[in-house]
Protein backbone atom coordinates (compact mmCIF):
# COMPACT_ATOMS: atom_id res chain seq x y z
CA UNK A 1 0.00 0.00 0.00
CA UNK A 2 1.27 3.47 -0.83
CA UNK A 3 0.08 5.88 2.01
CA UNK A 4 0.46 9.87 2.15
CA UNK A 5 1.17 11.33 5.30
CA UNK A 6 -0.12 15.15 5.66
CA UNK A 7 1.35 17.56 8.35
CA UNK A 8 4.36 19.02 10.00
CA UNK A 9 6.33 19.11 13.27
CA UNK A 10 6.76 16.56 15.58
CA UNK A 11 2.90 15.33 14.70
CA UNK A 12 4.39 14.58 11.14
CA UNK A 13 7.26 12.95 12.32
CA UNK A 14 5.48 10.10 14.68
CA UNK A 15 3.29 9.45 11.83
CA UNK A 16 6.03 8.67 9.47
CA UNK A 17 8.35 6.96 11.96
CA UNK A 18 4.82 4.91 12.70
CA UNK A 19 4.37 3.99 9.01
CA UNK A 20 7.87 2.78 8.45
CA UNK A 21 6.70 -0.06 11.21
CA UNK A 22 3.87 -1.35 9.17
CA UNK A 23 4.75 -4.05 6.58
CA UNK A 24 1.64 -3.27 4.21
CA UNK A 25 2.90 0.05 3.57
CA UNK A 26 5.47 -0.15 1.03
CA UNK A 27 5.82 3.79 0.15
CA UNK A 28 5.74 6.77 2.37
CA UNK A 29 5.35 10.36 0.65
CA UNK A 30 4.97 13.22 3.65
CA UNK A 31 3.72 16.11 2.38
CA UNK A 32 4.24 19.01 4.88
CA UNK A 33 3.28 22.64 5.38
CA UNK A 34 5.40 25.48 4.57
CA UNK A 35 3.82 28.34 6.86
CA UNK A 36 6.29 28.20 9.73
CA UNK A 37 7.48 31.55 10.77
CA UNK A 38 9.55 31.58 13.61
CA UNK A 39 13.34 29.96 15.22
CA UNK A 40 15.33 28.54 12.88
CA UNK A 41 12.93 28.70 9.86
CA UNK A 42 11.68 31.97 10.53
CA UNK A 43 15.12 33.54 10.42
CA UNK A 44 16.02 31.94 7.49
CA UNK A 45 12.65 33.09 5.39
CA UNK A 46 13.23 36.63 6.85
CA UNK A 47 17.50 36.34 5.21
CA UNK A 48 16.51 34.41 2.16
CA UNK A 49 13.34 35.84 0.56
CA UNK A 50 11.42 33.46 -1.56
CA UNK A 51 12.74 30.28 0.54
CA UNK A 52 10.35 27.43 2.23
CA UNK A 53 11.04 27.19 5.77
CA UNK A 54 13.10 24.29 5.92
CA UNK A 55 12.11 23.00 9.40
CA UNK A 56 9.17 20.71 8.75
CA UNK A 57 10.39 19.63 5.46
CA UNK A 58 13.67 18.48 8.11
CA UNK A 59 11.31 17.01 10.45
CA UNK A 60 10.20 14.82 7.92
CA UNK A 61 13.12 13.97 6.25
CA UNK A 62 15.14 12.95 9.63
CA UNK A 63 12.12 10.90 10.44
CA UNK A 64 12.53 8.59 6.94
CA UNK A 65 16.38 8.29 6.99
CA UNK A 66 17.47 5.23 6.15
CA UNK A 67 18.02 2.45 9.00
CA UNK A 68 21.44 1.67 8.31
CA UNK A 69 24.73 3.73 9.95
CA UNK A 70 24.94 6.15 6.95
CA UNK A 71 21.21 6.97 7.47
CA UNK A 72 21.51 7.49 11.43
CA UNK A 73 24.55 9.26 11.48
CA UNK A 74 23.26 11.27 8.56
CA UNK A 75 20.05 11.60 10.61
CA UNK A 76 21.59 12.70 13.98
CA UNK A 77 23.45 15.31 11.87
CA UNK A 78 20.85 17.05 10.16
CA UNK A 79 18.34 17.54 13.42
CA UNK A 80 21.73 18.68 15.51
CA UNK A 81 20.68 22.34 16.34
CA UNK A 82 23.57 24.73 17.14
CA UNK A 83 24.10 26.49 20.89
CA UNK A 84 25.91 29.49 21.88
CA UNK A 85 25.13 33.04 21.11
CA UNK A 86 26.57 33.62 17.95
CA UNK A 87 25.12 33.91 14.45
CA UNK A 88 24.51 29.87 14.03
CA UNK A 89 22.75 29.63 17.69
CA UNK A 90 19.59 27.76 17.28
CA UNK A 91 19.90 27.00 13.50
CA UNK A 92 19.94 23.33 12.75
CA UNK A 93 22.29 21.77 10.61
CA UNK A 94 19.63 20.49 8.45
CA UNK A 95 17.08 23.99 8.01
CA UNK A 96 21.28 25.08 6.57
CA UNK A 97 21.46 22.12 4.17
CA UNK A 98 17.97 22.16 2.77
CA UNK A 99 18.61 26.00 2.91
CA UNK A 100 21.78 26.02 0.14
CA UNK A 101 20.20 23.34 -1.23
CA UNK A 102 17.25 25.28 -2.58
CA UNK A 103 19.36 28.37 -2.74
CA UNK A 104 21.66 27.04 -5.64
CA UNK A 105 19.51 24.77 -7.27
CA UNK A 106 16.67 26.67 -7.64
CA UNK A 107 13.44 24.00 -6.92
CA UNK A 108 12.77 23.33 -3.27
CA UNK A 109 11.24 19.43 -4.47
CA UNK A 110 14.48 19.10 -6.08
CA UNK A 111 16.43 19.84 -3.39
CA UNK A 112 14.69 17.70 -0.92
CA UNK A 113 14.92 14.42 -3.44
CA UNK A 114 18.88 15.46 -3.44
CA UNK A 115 18.72 15.23 0.25
CA UNK A 116 16.68 12.47 0.63
CA UNK A 117 19.56 10.67 -1.59
CA UNK A 118 22.11 11.75 0.87
CA UNK A 119 19.81 10.49 4.13
CA UNK A 120 18.88 7.54 2.28
CA UNK A 121 15.14 8.34 2.43
CA UNK A 122 12.85 5.72 2.34
CA UNK A 123 10.11 7.14 0.52
CA UNK A 124 9.79 11.26 -0.53
CA UNK A 125 9.38 14.35 1.43
CA UNK A 126 7.28 16.74 -0.62
CA UNK A 127 6.15 20.72 0.18
CA UNK A 128 2.20 21.43 0.24
CA UNK A 129 2.85 24.28 -1.94
CA UNK A 130 6.20 25.43 -3.61
CA UNK A 131 5.46 29.04 -2.14
CA UNK A 132 6.16 30.23 1.58
CA UNK A 133 2.57 30.77 3.22
CA UNK A 134 1.22 32.81 5.58
CA UNK A 135 -0.88 31.61 8.37
CA UNK A 136 -3.98 34.07 9.15
CA UNK A 137 -6.88 33.14 11.89
CA UNK A 138 -10.09 35.39 13.46
CA UNK A 139 -9.29 35.08 16.56
CA UNK A 140 -12.35 35.71 19.54
CA UNK A 141 -11.65 36.48 22.97
CA UNK A 142 -9.50 38.95 22.65
CA UNK A 143 -11.57 41.62 23.83
CA UNK A 144 -10.94 43.84 20.39
CA UNK A 145 -11.61 42.92 16.97
CA UNK A 146 -15.17 43.38 13.92
CA UNK A 147 -18.31 41.91 13.50
CA UNK A 148 -18.43 39.14 10.64
CA UNK A 149 -21.61 40.90 9.51
CA UNK A 150 -21.49 39.07 6.02
CA UNK A 151 -21.48 35.75 7.72
CA UNK A 152 -23.84 37.16 10.69
CA UNK A 153 -21.82 36.23 12.46
CA UNK A 154 -22.26 38.72 16.24
CA UNK A 155 -18.90 37.14 17.57
CA UNK A 156 -16.05 39.53 17.85
CA UNK A 157 -12.78 38.77 16.28
CA UNK A 158 -9.42 40.37 15.60
CA UNK A 159 -7.47 39.27 12.27
CA UNK A 160 -3.78 38.01 13.62
CA UNK A 161 -1.12 36.65 11.28
CA UNK A 162 1.58 34.58 11.25
CA UNK A 163 2.34 30.86 12.27
CA UNK A 164 4.06 32.00 16.02
CA UNK A 165 0.58 34.10 16.36
CA UNK A 166 -2.18 31.92 15.83
CA UNK A 167 -0.05 29.03 17.97
CA UNK A 168 0.76 31.57 20.74
CA UNK A 169 -2.72 33.38 20.77
CA UNK A 170 -4.57 33.65 24.08
CA UNK A 171 -8.46 33.77 22.14
CA UNK A 172 -9.75 31.35 20.50
CA UNK A 173 -9.52 30.72 16.60
CA UNK A 174 -12.61 30.85 15.07
CA UNK A 175 -11.19 30.73 11.34
CA UNK A 176 -8.30 30.18 9.65
CA UNK A 177 -6.45 31.94 5.86
CA UNK A 178 -3.80 31.12 4.20
CA UNK A 179 -1.61 33.73 2.31
CA UNK A 180 -1.32 33.94 -0.73
CA UNK A 181 -4.68 33.33 -0.74
CA UNK A 182 -5.21 30.09 -3.61
CA UNK A 183 -1.55 29.17 -2.92
CA UNK A 184 -0.81 26.97 -5.84
CA UNK A 185 0.02 23.13 -4.72
CA UNK A 186 3.06 21.65 -5.16
CA UNK A 187 1.91 19.50 -8.40
CA UNK A 188 4.06 15.54 -7.19
CA UNK A 189 2.28 16.08 -4.01
CA UNK A 190 -1.18 16.27 -5.31
CA UNK A 191 -0.51 13.26 -7.58
CA UNK A 192 0.93 11.57 -4.43
CA UNK A 193 -2.30 12.02 -2.91
CA UNK A 194 -4.20 10.74 -5.59
CA UNK A 195 -2.15 7.87 -6.88
CA UNK A 196 -1.96 6.91 -2.81
CA UNK A 197 -3.97 3.84 -1.25
CA UNK A 198 -4.33 5.54 2.11
CA UNK A 199 -4.24 9.07 3.27
CA UNK A 200 -3.26 10.14 6.34
CA UNK A 201 -4.22 13.60 8.43
CA UNK A 202 -2.90 14.63 11.74
CA UNK A 203 -1.72 14.46 14.27
CA UNK A 204 -0.05 17.62 15.22
CA UNK A 205 -0.77 21.31 15.72
CA UNK A 206 -4.09 21.72 14.59
CA UNK A 207 -4.59 24.97 13.07
CA UNK A 208 -1.26 25.66 12.21
CA UNK A 209 0.00 21.91 11.02
CA UNK A 210 -2.97 20.15 9.66
CA UNK A 211 -5.71 21.98 8.80
CA UNK A 212 -3.55 24.18 6.32
CA UNK A 213 -3.51 21.00 3.75
CA UNK A 214 -7.34 21.82 3.29
CA UNK A 215 -6.90 25.49 2.36
CA UNK A 216 -5.08 24.88 -0.53
CA UNK A 217 -7.36 24.12 -3.32
CA UNK A 218 -5.22 21.85 -5.52
CA UNK A 219 -4.64 19.63 -2.23
CA UNK A 220 -8.01 19.62 -1.83
CA UNK A 221 -9.64 18.81 -4.18
CA UNK A 222 -7.29 15.54 -4.50
CA UNK A 223 -8.78 15.00 -0.96
CA UNK A 224 -11.74 15.15 -2.00
CA UNK A 225 -11.49 12.95 -5.13
CA UNK A 226 -8.51 10.59 -4.12
CA UNK A 227 -9.89 6.31 -4.05
CA UNK A 228 -7.51 6.50 -1.25
CA UNK A 229 -9.14 5.70 2.40
CA UNK A 230 -8.86 8.93 4.69
CA UNK A 231 -8.03 8.19 8.22
CA UNK A 232 -7.59 11.01 10.60
CA UNK A 233 -5.16 11.02 13.74
CA UNK A 234 -6.52 12.57 16.60
CA UNK A 235 -4.25 14.68 18.57
CA UNK A 236 -3.35 12.96 22.07
CA UNK A 237 -4.11 16.45 24.21
CA UNK A 238 -5.75 19.85 23.74
CA UNK A 239 -1.93 22.59 22.88
CA UNK A 240 -1.84 25.74 24.61
CA UNK A 241 -2.77 28.80 22.79
CA UNK A 242 -3.86 26.89 19.73
CA UNK A 243 -6.53 24.59 20.47
CA UNK A 244 -6.93 25.23 24.92
CA UNK A 245 -9.67 22.98 25.83
CA UNK A 246 -10.55 21.09 22.65
CA UNK A 247 -12.13 18.48 23.61
CA UNK A 248 -11.05 15.00 20.85
CA UNK A 249 -14.57 15.91 18.97
CA UNK A 250 -14.29 19.84 18.72
CA UNK A 251 -10.87 19.27 17.03
CA UNK A 252 -13.11 17.10 14.34
CA UNK A 253 -15.38 19.90 14.17
CA UNK A 254 -13.33 22.71 13.36
CA UNK A 255 -11.94 19.87 10.63
CA UNK A 256 -15.57 19.73 9.27
CA UNK A 257 -16.35 23.49 9.61
CA UNK A 258 -12.93 23.87 7.27
CA UNK A 259 -13.82 21.41 4.60
CA UNK A 260 -17.76 20.51 5.06
CA UNK A 261 -17.87 17.80 2.18
CA UNK A 262 -14.41 16.26 3.15
CA UNK A 263 -15.27 12.82 4.24
CA UNK A 264 -13.18 10.42 6.04
CA UNK A 265 -13.50 6.52 6.28
CA UNK A 266 -11.84 6.24 9.76
CA UNK A 267 -11.05 7.93 13.10
CA UNK A 268 -7.92 7.11 14.74
CA UNK A 269 -7.46 8.77 18.91
CA UNK A 270 -6.20 7.52 21.58
CA UNK A 271 -8.46 5.51 24.10
CA UNK A 272 -7.31 7.47 27.50
CA UNK A 273 -7.78 10.81 25.32
CA UNK A 274 -11.52 10.33 24.75
CA UNK A 275 -13.26 10.72 27.83
CA UNK A 276 -17.10 10.27 26.33
CA UNK A 277 -16.41 8.11 23.36
CA UNK A 278 -20.12 8.59 22.36
CA UNK A 279 -19.70 12.26 21.81
CA UNK A 280 -16.87 11.40 19.26
CA UNK A 281 -19.08 9.22 17.27
CA UNK A 282 -21.26 11.80 17.27
CA UNK A 283 -19.77 14.34 15.73
CA UNK A 284 -17.59 12.15 13.38
CA UNK A 285 -20.97 10.72 11.83
CA UNK A 286 -21.88 13.40 9.75
CA UNK A 287 -18.11 13.96 8.30
CA UNK A 288 -17.31 9.97 7.41
CA UNK A 289 -18.36 7.75 4.60
CA UNK A 290 -21.66 5.77 5.13
CA UNK A 291 -19.16 2.71 6.85
CA UNK A 292 -16.77 4.79 8.59
CA UNK A 293 -15.23 4.00 12.29
CA UNK A 294 -14.12 5.62 15.17
CA UNK A 295 -10.82 3.68 16.12
CA UNK A 296 -9.88 4.07 20.30
CA UNK A 297 -6.48 2.59 20.86
CA UNK A 298 -3.46 2.93 23.41
CA UNK A 299 -1.17 5.18 20.83
CA UNK A 300 0.42 7.42 23.49
CA UNK A 301 4.42 7.42 24.41
CA UNK A 302 4.65 7.02 28.15
CA UNK A 303 5.97 10.46 28.27
CA UNK A 304 4.51 12.71 31.71
CA UNK A 305 6.07 15.70 30.59
CA UNK A 306 4.59 16.08 26.82
CA UNK A 307 2.28 14.90 25.16
CA UNK A 308 3.57 12.29 22.05
CA UNK A 309 2.24 9.55 20.42
CA UNK A 310 4.47 6.29 20.13
CA UNK A 311 5.57 5.04 17.06
CA UNK A 312 5.44 1.40 17.37
CA UNK A 313 1.70 1.86 19.24
CA UNK A 314 0.53 3.87 16.94
CA UNK A 315 2.21 1.53 14.07
CA UNK A 316 0.18 -1.43 15.43
CA UNK A 317 -3.14 1.22 15.59
CA UNK A 318 -2.78 1.48 12.22
CA UNK A 319 -2.30 -1.79 11.09
CA UNK A 320 -5.83 -2.38 13.29
CA UNK A 321 -7.34 0.63 11.46
CA UNK A 322 -6.39 -0.43 7.56
CA UNK A 323 -7.17 -4.14 8.55
CA UNK A 324 -10.51 -2.95 9.28
CA UNK A 325 -10.83 -1.33 6.40
CA UNK A 326 -10.37 -4.25 3.81
CA UNK A 327 -12.38 -6.43 5.64
CA UNK A 328 -15.23 -4.19 5.71
CA UNK A 329 -16.39 -4.92 9.51
CA UNK A 330 -15.82 -4.02 12.68
CA UNK A 331 -12.58 -4.11 14.44
CA UNK A 332 -12.11 -6.50 16.94
CA UNK A 333 -11.69 -5.89 20.74
CA UNK A 334 -11.70 -2.28 22.20
CA UNK A 335 -10.67 -0.28 18.91
CA UNK A 336 -14.11 -0.59 17.00
CA UNK A 337 -16.63 1.24 16.86
CA UNK A 338 -19.57 1.96 14.27
CA UNK A 339 -19.40 5.84 13.40
CA UNK A 340 -23.36 5.83 13.07
CA UNK A 341 -23.69 3.90 16.30
CA UNK A 342 -26.17 4.59 19.51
Amino acid sequence: MRAVALGGGHGLHATLCALRLVPEITGVTAVVTVADDGGSSGRLRREMDGILPPGDLRMALSALAGDDDGGRRWSALVQHRFGGTGALAGHAVGNLLLAGLMDTLGDPVEALDEMSRLLGVAGRVLPMCAVPLDIEADVSGLGLGSYDDVAGDRTPTHRIRGQVAVASTPGRVERLYLRPDQPPACPQAVEAVREADVVLLGPGSWFTSVLPHLLVPALRAALDETSARRIVVLNLAPEPGETPDFSPEQHLAVLAQHAPQLRFDAVLADVDAVAVPHRLRGTARDMMVPDGRVHLAPVAAADPLVPRHDPAALAAALREVLADLARGGPAGGRTGYRAGAR
